[in-house]
């Protein structure tokens, strides 16, 4: 049987090993979870998913420790944000039982003409069927609270496919899991090749595909899925940022910094692109750069790390790349801009890029922020509008107008006034349009997509 090593992003030093799993075995799952959703005598109750919920937030809140040191070994995210992302995890499995109770159905009004006159008609929500979740590296823990804790939930099994990176929290997730008293068949840990992962995913017998990760990738397996399949899918963005003169830098600063380096700018909502006003531009650019300037990159698992590695050395030569190629074509280097190893990037301010730059065109899932200097609002809201994402976007500003402005004309799922384009609270919907996505994420409404309505209708 093939197996996967698993590294530390940082100095690349093996921290365990999983096995592949074959089609056959894979077959046998997705045969399993269809036997098993279509015999509804052996549905698990709801009383029953909740006690196995409500255990496994317990055992995962036994051993916060050791799961944020696990998300920082593998997956590069330094521990002072992986504890965050356990928290959040462990919160996440709780959400899924307190919405567990607000999904349901509802009475339908018949009497409304003489046709429907002597009937009682109500909906009640089932199960959707087999989940298959394909997730990414860079939340490895939170992410697969996020896509298998809504199908434990709502009782729909589910087979889980964790990025080739950092497997570990996943697999770990899973364990706890069954420790918690979920039999093995409603959850599958289920590591392939991505060949396997294709014929997995586009399999009939999958009633909901969950997919985190790359456009890419993402929109090319929906174009495959058989027909009757449900998805969601979450893509990434360029998160611009709309800076108006009346901002308060002293508070704004600190946030864009965080929402710019968090986990070395590889979340899919980083600060990518500032637009300033022009008088005040080189302030908003320096001012971002002598705190990036102070953030220390290292190894995730040390304390003192504020920036850790890029997941794989090719994003790192990848990251160079694009950024060598703005500073060839007139971008101001204010800080960084250099490859510090083969698995480090120095986090990077640069200003004015020029709009035909890969830089200005796509999501560089790295620790670079670009700044860019403004006459006019709507000159920034239509370079911001550019490109074919609309993920989460922010503004800064004291003035009510503007912030109206902002929320009412950037193309964004979700816009933050005064606060980075980063945030999230589980509970939220989380979602991107254009190519940013398809579905709403979050708990809750993750929740409602793996269950489908039933109508009944009684005749009095």
């Amino acid at each position: 049987m093939d197996k996967l090593t698993v590294v530390n992003p940082y100095d690349l030093s093996p921290i365990g090993e999983v096995a592949l799993e074959s089609w056959a075995s894979i077959d046998a799952y997705l045969h399993e979870a269809s036997a098993l959703h279509k015999n509804k005598s052996n549905w698990l109750p709801a009383w029953r998913r909740i006690e196995i919920l409500d255990k496994l937030a317990g055992l995962m809140k036994a051993q916060e420790s050791e799961l944020a040191f696990l998300i920082a070994n593998e997956g590069g995210k330094p521990l002072v944000d992986a504890r965050i992302e356990v928290a959040r995890a462990i919160d996440g499995v709780k959400l899924c039982i307190k919405a567990l109770g607000e999904n349901k159905g509802q009475q339908i009004p018949m009497d409304l003409t003489q046709a429907g006159a002597g009937r009682l008609a109500f909906t009640t929500r089932e199960p959707i069927g087999p989940v298959v979740a394909v997730s990414a590296f860079n939340h490895p823990l939170n992410l697969i609270v996020h896509q298998v804790g809504p199908a434990i939930a709502c009782g729909c099994p589910v087979l889980v496919k964790p990025a080739g990176d950092t497997p570990l929290s996943c697999l770990k997730f899973v364990k706890m899991a069954y420790d918690a008293g979920l039999p093995p068949e409603w959850c599958r840990f289920v590591p392939c090749d991505n060949d396997v992962a294709t014929q997995m995913v586009t399999d009939p017998r999958v009633a909901f595909f969950s997919f985190i990760g790359s456009g890419r990738v993402g929109w090319m397996l929906r174009s495959k899925l058989a027909p009757g399949t449900r998805c969601a899918l979450e893509h990434g963005g360029v998160a611009p940022v709309i800076v108006d003169d009346s901002a308060d830098l002293a508070s704004m600063i600190p946030a864009l910094v965080k929402g710019g380096f968090y986990h070395s700018g590889q979340v899919c909502v980083s600060v990518q692109k500032v637009f300033a006003p022009s008088n005040m531009v080189g302030e908003v650019a320096n001012q971002i750069a002598e705190q990036a300037a102070n953030l220390t990159v290292g190894n995730a698992i040390e304390e003192q790390t504020d920036c850790g590695p890029l997941i794989r050395p090719a994003e790192v030569e990848r990251v160079a790349k694009w950024v060598s190629e703005a500073q060839q074509s007139g971008a101001q280097t204010i800080t960084g801009g250099t490859q510090l190893s083969e698995t480090t990037y120095a986090p990077t301010v640069l200003l004015n890029p020029a709009q035909n730059t890969t830089i200005s065109q796509q999501e560089i899932f790295g620790p670079v922020v670009c700044v860019y200097g403004y006459e006019q609002m709507d000159e920034a809201i239509k370079q911001a509008n550019a490109l074919p994402f609309a993920f989460q976007a922010s503004v800064f500003t004291q003035n009510l107008g503007i912030a109206t402005k902002c929320i009412h004309e950037l193309e964004a799922a979700a816009v933050m006034v005064n606060d980075h384009t980063a945030f999230r609270v589980d509970w939220m919907p989380f979602a991107g349009h254009q190519t940013s996505g398809y579905g709403v994420g979050g708990i809750e409404y993750t929740m409602h997509d793996m269950t489908q309505e039933k109508l009944a209708v009684i005749k009095l």
